[in-house]
């Protein structure tokens, strides 16, 4: 299809009506979220055909921005266009994708309305993070360690240059983090980050020969939750997709989202649950114990994500506690668990 609509105002009824397979007649657009990576909008639909709403997904208004975020849009669109379909995650059903190489794009995707969108700040209850756990494994247990993973365009396991970069930045950014927040942590915290610079390049070559499809964001706030507090959570905005060691999306999750005495007191009864959910296939040749191990090393993914996501990202106030908070819960996790000294 040509005319990428990359705009709100380029998108047309009838450019709706090739990308759905109906005649849609009009439509209303509804703008959903911030803004901040893209541009989202319930668009509310009159013709005859179904669905009545979707949410349209479309890249960040300003041209700059958009060439800056072009691999995490491509990340995106590969998950919905050729991915999502050989795994068994919740997620939204996409109805259109469509993208050009310079990283411009289109997602039309089912509007989950009345799910709720997660609170990191908050975090989630005990059975929620069950919940979300095992939909994790749907994501990890169907393609766990395939070797077709890595014919993928744009998919590859980190190696050297990559870990030897991620060293490079992390300790700088580390310093922004801790001079921005620091504040917000308590002595105990800023100690165990500043721990992690100088293991962070060991970490990331570790168990590369582990790998699936990760999310990389797998978060309270990337989950969209059913009313109720009842089951069927989705998880949302795969712009982080990668291959990784699986348990660095469990260990993220876990960490980031129970307050430490909650996750102290439940933590193995989640990674069984998540363990058991990746199926027979999987847990014939992993064990448990083998599981156990990888969240425990896994650990470093929180601090990880959130001094780059603070150190790079768009400041605002509920972002600087929010991944304080994030890193406050993932290093007493780290402690708790040892994790540092995993790292070999």
């Amino acid at each position: 299809m040509t005319g990428l609509p990359v705009l709100i105002e380029h998108v047309t009824t009838e450019w709706l009506s090739l990308a759905l397979g109906f005649s849609v007649a009009s439509f209303e657009a509804q703008p959903v979220g911030t803004g901040q990576i893209g541009t989202c909008y319930r668009l509310t639909l009159r013709g005859a055909g179904q669905p009545r709403r979707v949410v349209a997904k479309l890249p960040a208004i300003d041209p700059a921005t958009r060439e800056l975020l072009t691999g995490s849009y491509l990340a995106e669109v590969r998950f919905y266009r050729d991915l999502a379909r050989t795994v068994a995650v919740r997620a939204p059903t996409c109805h259109h994708v469509d993208s050009a190489a310079n990283g411009d794009f289109v997602l039309l995707l089912e509007d989950l309305a009345p799910c709720l969108p997660g609170d990191q700040l908050v975090g989630c209850s005990v059975r929620q993070a069950c919940d979300a756990v095992v939909n994790l494994a749907g994501l990890h247990g169907p393609r766990w360690c395939d070797p077709t993973l890595l014919e993928v365009d744009g998919l590859k396991v980190n190696g050297p240059e990559d870990a030897a970069m991620m060293a490079e930045f992390y300790g700088p950014a580390t310093d922004i983090f801790l001079d921005r927040v620091g504040r917000l942590l308590a002595g105990e915290d800023r100690e165990t980050l500043r721990a992690i610079p100088p293991v962070i390049e060991r970490w990331e070559l570790s168990r590369v020969d582990r790998f699936a499809l990760v999310h990389g964001d797998y978060r309270v706030d990337n989950l969209l939750f059913p009313p109720g507090g009842g089951d069927g959570v989705l998880a949302v905005d795969w712009q982080t997709l990668s291959l990784a060691l699986p348990a660095r999306d469990l260990a993220y999750f876990v960490s980031t989202s129970l307050e430490p005495p909650v996750r102290r007191a439940y933590e193995r009864d989640l990674v069984a649950a998540y363990h058991q959910a990746l199926g027979p296939d999987v847990t014939a040749r992993f064990s448990f114990a083998q599981c156990w191990d990888d969240y425990r090393f896994a650990m470093l993914q929180g601090p990880l994500i959130s001094v780059f996501g603070l150190a790079f990202g768009k400041r605002s106030d509920r972002g600087d506690r929010m991944f304080a908070v994030m890193a406050s819960r993932a290093c007493a996790a780290i402690r708790d668990l040892g994790s540092l000294d995993c790292v070999s």
